[in-house]
């Protein structure tokens, strides 16, 4: 067995991640030859780490030799009996995963998600107007949030009514990732934690809000992704109760909270780098490679990991099957073997080499990437558009998480230039 490098701190420690991304710990990761290990803790066996691109890309394109399903996606272990019930497609691998992802792909092509972009900017005008009116206030709570949860709701076909409630349940999915104990018995759960996704009882709220949201659409048909998801079949058969609940959270989950940690750090990234955005302001034909610049730099899902189906070598380090390989997102996304002066923030950076915030590619490559990316290009349009000057007006507090790169609160003050 190959020498043990340790990591050169506790990864999975939420608290490393409460100021962004902590990137001198990640390039430290990188500058091993090898795979790191971050040792068994009380809570959660120890897992290697990847954090260079290459290797990362090699892991996300193997899904045979690289699990989503054999021991889920995040860093804690689940128990056995309850992992498949728990499961909702990306905790999955082909050929289950495959099917089901066919079941809304549709939905989320180029083509597809432009259909949305008056109704996005109606929004995005809306907020960004109502934010000036006030001269300011908090980012998230003003504009981060409610852009992402309004568009996906309204593609899938949750009423305005629930929009707040849908934020409510993902940021509590998120506190599952924190470390803090949290309320077993909130939205009415009586499930134990650790047969609910994120091991947070939000994931029984959500459950609990899509299986009433089948039953009415079963009895009154639409034409709303949550219609299709209630009738469609699969290999002959409809999506049984659990099945569509965890196809909702899903889609809750991954349609809101990463674009809204996206549009959160752009608010940082307008403050603390002016002059690049004077240059999209000025050459328009940057926008696409801003909003690139933006998604690679706020790496909002920090991590996903994978399970090895057979004993293999990585890096140079010998990994036993049914060892667990966590892939860094945030250290790969500023590789300097790929990225010239990654830190620096550059809207004029190419497009290519791709930044890996929605993935390395392969069968599990963010389902929503261009919905995210027209998303933040018209938010970027409109405040380009509106004159919006920010300013921060207070200290911006992280999301305690290991898994995303979010931001809880942003207070600014915001004026017309």
């Amino acid at each position: 067995m190959s020498a043990r490098t340790p990591a050169p701190a506790d990864l999975a420690d939420p608290t490393l991640y409460d100021h962004g991304i902590p990137h001198e710990v990640f390039a430290e990761v990188r500058r091993q030859p090898g795979l790191v290990w971050t040792p068994d803790t009380d809570t959660t066996k120890g897992f290697w780490s990847v954090g260079r691109m290459a290797e990362l890309v090699a892991v996300s394109r193997d899904a045979a030799t690289w699990s989503s399903e054999l021991g889920h996606i995040q860093i804690y272990d689940v128990d056995e009996d309850v992992r498949r019930v728990r499961a909702s497609m990306i905790d999955l691998d082909p050929p289950v995963h495959t099917r089901l992802r066919r079941l809304v792909s549709a939905a989320f092509t180029p083509r597809h998600v432009q259909g949305h972009e008056d109704a996005i900017r109606a929004r995005v005008r809306t907020l960004i107007a109502r934010l000036l009116a006030d001269g300011g206030g908090d980012w998230v709570s003003a504009v981060a949030a409610p852009i992402p949860i309004g568009v996906i709701c309204e593609i899938m076909g949750v009423p305005a009514a629930d929009h707040g409630l849908m934020i409510e349940m993902s940021d509590h999915l998120v506190a599952g990732t924190s470390g803090e104990t949290l309320d077993p018995t909130a939205y009415g759960n009586t499930t134990p934690l650790r047969e609910l996704p994120f091991n947070s009882p939000a994931a029984f709220g959500i459950y609990d809000y899509a299986c009433r949201a089948r039953r009415e659409r079963l009895a009154h048909p639409s034409d709303d992704l949550l219609g299709l998801l209630a009738t469609v079949e699969l290999d002959g058969e409809r999506l049984s109760e659990t099945d569509y609940a965890r196809f909702f959270q899903l889609m809750i989950f991954a349609g809101n909270e990463t674009t809204r940690s996206s549009m959160a750090h752009l608010a940082l990234h307008l403050v603390e780098h002016p002059d690049q955005f004077e240059r999209v302001r000025r050459d328009p034909s940057l926008l696409d490679q801003a909003v690139d610049e933006v998604i690679r730099y706020s790496s909002p899902i920090l991590y996903f990991r994978r399970t090895a189906t057979v004993d293999t070598v990585l890096a140079g380090t010998e990994v036993a099957a049914g060892e667990k390989v966590v892939m860094w997102y945030a250290s790969a996304n500023f590789d300097d073997d790929v990225f010239t002066d990654p830190l620096r923030f550059d809207v004029g950076r190419p497009r290519t080499p791709a930044h890996v915030a929605f993935g390395g590619g392969g069968v599990h490559f963010c389902l929503g990437a261009s919905l995210a990316r027209l998303e933040l290009s018209i938010l970027l349009e409109e405040i380009e558009r509106a004159g919006v000057e920010l300013e921060l007006a207070g200290t911006p507090q992280y999301v305690r998480s290991n898994f995303v790169n979010g931001i809880e609160s942003l207070p600014v003050r915001v004026r017309r230039s």
